[in-house]
């Protein structure tokens, strides 16, 4: 009689896997899943590193998009996960620089009547600015490391670097944030 052994430590779960393949035979409801799923961390991302509400939710729609249309071509060298925040950083960095230059002049009869919009705000106005003043990289890096709270390896995984350049970048991110969180202070 053959005794077949099961070793808990090495068997991994991918469900995201698993929706993958459902999607890719034509099962709809399961990029629906995978949409609800990572819809609030992309936004986050997104978020951070826009530093917009409204801009984000438009880098999330385009990227959500393309996850969409190129998800056939997801190879499965690293986890959906990290692929789908590597799109994110990736996209929303393009957005920012896009951002960057487009004029946000508006009509003074529109911005009159148009209602503001109420977002609940509790972070500190310092960091918002400091943030503002940063590059979108930079951005990128210290949200994923503070806000999102990814390892050193997801970061990488996620910016296609190794885990030294991820940790490289971060530092030299970090002193940029001090250094002008510092300059606002005085």
């Amino acid at each position: 009689m053959v005794s077949l052994l099961f070793d808990k430590s090495k068997a991994t779960f991918d469900e995201d896997g698993i929706l993958v393949d459902r999607f890719l035979v034509g099962d709809a409801t399961a990029f629906e899943q995978l949409y609800g799923k990572y819809y609030d961390k992309v936004f986050a991302i997104s978020r951070g590193i826009l530093l917009d509400a409204d801009e984000a939710a438009d880098a999330v729609q385009e990227i959500f998009t393309l996850v969409y249309r190129h998800l056939p071509r997801f190879d499965r060298r690293s986890k959906f996960s990290t692929w789908l925040f590597r799109i994110s950083v990736n996209r929303s960095i393009q957005q920012a620089r896009r951002v960057k230059y487009k004029s946000r002049l508006v009509d003074l009869d529109a911005a009159d009547h148009a209602a503001a919009p109420i977002e609940e705000d509790t972070s500190d106005p310092r960091i918002e600015g400091v943030m503002a003043e940063m590059a979108p990289a930079d951005r990128a890096l210290l949200t994923l490391f503070y806000w999102e709270e990814l390892s050193l390896q997801e970061i990488a995984d996620s910016l296609g670097c190794n885990v030294n350049a991820a940790k490289t970048r971060l530092y030299r991110a970090r002193e940029r944030f001090r250094l002008l969180y510092e300059r606002e202070g005085v």
